[in-house]
């Protein structure tokens, strides 16, 4: 590994320091250090619409999407580029989740797989932030095993006509447009009937309930749709290869979220340096010293694994399966702290107190959001077989359903 800047990265660094000294909204500062996790509330206005605007001020300035080519646009920069810039913008880079799924997954999809006046209409708002999408994958019975989905599509004329449900979809609430994996053969193995389309989120026959979670928030929807049509033309990918386009979105999304999921030790060991207990500092209690060390070490094993992608990305390599493990290792580390804050914090972790000091109130937040860090982008079951078969070179998982057509599998009891 190399942590040092080539001349060439070090100057890209200082344009990229400069631009955001200059440009970033500073009034939110303070808001975004405490704002922790993904989990933004401001004050100060709409998240939402605070964070199009800053969208918007990246695009104009040239700063949107950077890996992606200046006439979708991006900035047409290199892999590395884009590292230093998510390095330099920092807190503010929070304002960016509306996007995330957008740009970070079904861009690239549409990238790969569209022509090019689907590319030159859909691209550019996106990268500005004038459109979100969202991505349309998970069902009540086909979560880990998306190749299992029941939503099926069936060819009309010119148009695909949908039916079914999706679930756990992030940000469809707010969303403009959205990538639909459905079924459009049921006669042939799971993955080899599905088909991949991109989707108006306003479509007559779309519904969108928001899901309430136990922390009060609505990330999740259930989408449902009762005969939506969509036009062939909206199609990524042949008939049939939906799966294959899919993977495309899954690798994209494996590495935004493996190289960024907030694993909570910077909050849990700043509060037990300043936390009183009966018995003195938390700080100074073995037992306490000792889990912050073990996160500790969990946390530099990321950084580094973090490093080794950047590297590779300097030299120009496509970083493979091992993101899986920052997911893996984050998430699981995420709702561990937040168990032990709690535990911490004794009696007075239930109670919600208003006048209560925001780093003690986050880990209620927390521990009631940090099982989804182990379910969105696949679950930790999923995660562990990656990185056995594809990065440890383990013997695969045994499939009895992989070359069964898909309306001949079971779905009550057994064979």
């Amino acid at each position: 590994m190399n942590f040092d800047d080539t001349p060439q990265e070090a100057k890209f660094r200082s344009e990229v320091r400069s631009w955001i000294a200059a440009n970033a909204p500073k009034e939110l500062e303070s808001e975004l250090k405490e704002a922790s996790l993904g989990r933004i509330k401001l004050k100060s206005g709409d998240v939402l619409q605070l964070s199009k605007e800053w969208q918007k001020k990246k695009a104009k300035g040239g700063w949107a999407c950077l890996q992606w080519p200046k006439e979708y646009g991006g900035r047409g920069s290199t892999p590395i580029e884009r590292v230093i810039w998510q390095q330099e913008e920092g807190i503010y880079n929070k304002l960016g989740a509306p996007f995330l799924i957008g740009q970070g997954m079904c861009g690239p999809v549409l990238m790969t797989y569209a022509n090019d006046d689907v590319k030159k209409r859909y691209l550019p708002p996106l990268a500005s932030g004038d459109e979100i999408w969202c991505q349309l994958f998970s069902e009540p019975s086909a979560g880990s095993d998306v190749a299992g989905l029941r939503t099926r599509a069936e060819k009309d004329g010119n148009d695909w006509i949908v039916n079914g449900q999706k679930i756990w979809t992030s940000g469809a609430h707010y969303s403009d447009y959205g990538l639909l994996v459905v079924r459009t053969d049921p006669n042939v193995p799971k993955h080899q009937g599905l088909s991949m389309f991109f989707l108006d989120m306003k479509s007559p026959g779309v519904e969108i309930r928001p899901i309430k979670q136990a922390s009060g928030a609505s990330e999740f929807n259930e989408v449902y749709f009762t005969n939506v049509r969509i036009p062939d033309k909206q199609r990524l990918g042949n008939v049939g290869e939906g799966w294959n386009v899919a993977l495309t979105t899954l690798m994209n999304e494996r590495y935004a979220i493996g190289s960024g999921v907030a694993t909570g030790f910077p909050e849990i060991f700043d509060y037990c340096n300043s936390l009183m207990t009966e018995d003195g500092p938390a700080i100074d209690d073995r037992a306490v010293r000792s889990k912050l060390a073990t996160w500790a070490t969990r946390t530099s094993g990321l950084k580094y694994t973090t490093y080794r992608t950047i590297s590779a990305l300097s030299r120009g390599e496509r970083p493979g399966p091992e993101n899986s493990i920052g997911k893996l290792v984050a998430g699981s580390m995420l709702q561990e702290i937040a168990t032990f804050a709690l535990d911490l914090q004794g009696a007075a972790g239930v109670l919600v107190d208003n006048d209560q000091k925001e780093v003690a109130g986050q880990f209620q937040k927390m521990v009631l959001s940090s099982p989804s860090s182990r379910i969105a982008g696949g679950t930790d079951e999923v995660m562990r077989n990656i990185i056995a078969e594809r990065v440890l070179g383990l013997p695969g998982d045994i499939r009895v359903d992989k070359d069964v057509p898909f309306n001949k599998i079971p779905t009550k009891g057994r064979a």
